[in-house]
This record gives C-alpha cells, sequence and structure tokens, in this order.
C-alpha cells in the first residue's frame, strides 16, 4: 500500500529540551502503527506536531502527499488527520450525541452532522446512551464517544492517544476488536500512543520507539520485542511471555 503519512526530520523544542528530535518515519495505508516509549520521550508532543497544534521547528509532514507542515489543526482534520486526547475532552452537560455531532461540524451541516453522529454511535456500540449527558459516562463510554466523534471527521489518519487507559482486559479487547473493524472496513489508517504493551503488540503490525525524544528502534512486534535497547530504555526485560506476532 502507498504511504499515507510521512514524517521526514520533524523536531521540536521547548526552551533548551528538544522534545521531539529529527524524528523520520512512514506509515502506509491501512497500517497500525504503535508509538511507544517512557514518559517524556515525546509521543504526545509528536502526535500534537502531526495534527498542528505545535508547530515544528524542523521539518517536514505528509499527508496523502501533501505538505502539512505548520498548518493550523482545523485545516489539517479538514484533509484527513486528527487525534483523541488523553485526557477525553467532553462537553459534560451536553448529550453524547451532541458531543459526537460536534465532529460532523466539520464537513456538514447540523441535520447531516447529527445523522452522521448517530450512524458513528452504532459503529461503537454506544446508540443505546445517545441521550444520555456525557458527564455521566464511564472513562470506557468516554474513550468511545471521543472515539465516534473523531471519526465524524471522516479522518484518513486517526491517531489515538492512551485510549485504552482505565480499562480491564475484557473492555482493552473489545476496543481492539473495534478499531481493527474500522481499519478493515473504512481503511482508516491508525498511530496509536499507549503503554498496554499486550494492547500494542497484539493491535499494531509495527512499532515504533521514542526516546527522549529521538526514534531508537522501528519494526515489527517481535523485533521490537526482542530489541535490547528497547528492553534497556522501556520495557525493563523481555516480552517473551506475550503473544507477539512476528
Amino acid at each position: 500500500m502507498p504511504d499515507i503519512l510521512t514524517v521526514e526530520g520533524t523536531s521540536r523544542r521547548f526552551g533548551g529540551l528538544k522534545a521531539v528530535d529529527a524524528v523520520s518515519f512512514r506509515v502506509a495505508q491501512g497500517d497500525i502503527l504503535g508509538l511507544i516509549g517512557p514518559n517524556g520521550a515525546g509521543k504526545t508532543t509528536l502526535f500534537n506536531l502531526l495534527v498542528g497544534l505545535y508547530k515544528p521547528h524542523a521539518g517536514r509532514i505528509m499527508l496523502a502527499g501533501q505538505d502539512i507542515t505548520g498548518w493550523r489543526p482545523n485545516r489539517i482534520a479538514a484533509c484527513g488527520m486528527t487525534k483523541t486526547f488523553q485526557n477525553v475532552a467532553l462537553f459534560p452537560e451536553m448529550t453524547v450525541l451532541d458531543n459526537v455531532l460536534v465532529g460532523g461540524i466539520l464537513r456538514h451541516g447540523v441535520p447531516q452532522a447529527r445523522r452522521l453522529a448517530a450512524d458513528n454511535l452504532a459503529r461503537v456500540g454506544l446508540s443505546a446512551i445517545a441521550a444520555k449527558p456525557a458527564g455521566e459516562l464511564s472513562f470506557p463510554e468516554q474513550a468511545r464517544v471521543e472515539l465516534a466523534r473523531a471519526l465524524c471527521t471522516a479522518p484518513k489518519v486517526l491517531l489515538l492517544d492512551e485510549v485504552m487507559a482505565a480499562l480491564n482486559d475484557a473492555e482493552m479487547d473489545a476496543l481492539l476488536d473495534l478499531i481493527r473493524a474500522l481499519r478493515d472496513e473504512s481503511g482508516i489508517t491508525f498511530v496509536v500512543v499507549e503503554h498496554h504493551m499486550r494492547a500494542i503488540m497484539r493491535l499494531c503490525n509495527r512499532i515504533l520507539v521514542l526516546s527522549f525524544g529521538q526514534k531508537i528502534a522501528e519494526g515489527s512486534p517481535a523485533a521490537i520485542a526482542a530489541d535490547p535497547a528497547v528492553i534497556e530504555a522501556y520495557l525493563g526485560k523481555s516480552l517473551d511471555h506475550l503473544e507477539v506476532p512476528a
């Protein structure tokens, strides 16, 4: 498959700190790429660079062959790339449906956005709570609402930032199945930041590892699980006990 996302030498500083330091990688259409590393490695900063919340100090970002470096977030979303947020950002007094509808307004008027919101709530299994205030939801429900809202923007590339935090094993397995189904049905490409190694190893066909803002490894789950540099910087031990695809 052709590359849909290309990142070339992208860097971002905060004062004297290089939060992202000359990072390069490519993502093919339909890939599910995992992004891992210790706290402070630069993962969320890299996500924010990709969607325009930060502007890079160096490098280039290409989406579907178009240079989007330095574009504003709304323009990047309209071009086909958006993200969920690690700290789920719902409007607590609004209904679930109205929270999801907000994403559809990027491309549609309110009536069509409302229909699209209902469709995407059905896709993530939340139709039954469409009229419920978002402030009354459990964290797993909030994470699915945030995913439904992102889907309403019709993304080509969807960045998921810690969507599996606080989920138990059954909830995590259900979300993994949902992400795979969305990729298979809609052709969406995913880049996933996640600390749950069981999830990341089962979900992703490729994994990129950051440490202190630099890319230290990239490869298949099996290669990453056995990489001495990754074990030293992040994993702390081999992942032989997990089912790791080659």
